[in-house]
């Protein structure tokens, strides 16, 4: 197994047996409410909303790899040498 996935399944088990040692109510304060709420449901959306929020920003953005498809639609530029050119090669 590569370093990467057993990291993963070394962290995915810590944060289960976190999550199952705090299972007792505490009283959660809501912007407009008070609570009682598990901590093991306030811990497990935390990390899960980490998560996705970490995904996101780790996510890779599309890059331009050529730029043959601008060059595409004015071919004479591309396929056309000029005389001087033509003897060099030649």
């Amino acid at each position: 197994m590569r370093a990467k996935t057993l990291f993963i399944i070394a962290f995915t088990a810590l944060v289960t047996v976190f999550l199952v040692i705090n299972t007792d109510a505490v009283e959660f304060n809501f912007i407009f409410t008070t609570a009682e709420v598990s901590k093991l449901v306030v811990i497990g959306v935390c990390t899960f909303i980490g998560f996705v929020l970490g995904y996101f920003v780790a996510k890779p953005r599309t890059t331009v790899t050529t730029y043959d498809d601008h060059f595409n639609a004015d071919d004479s530029k591309k396929d056309h040498l000029s005389d001087e050119d033509r003897n060099y090669i030649s």
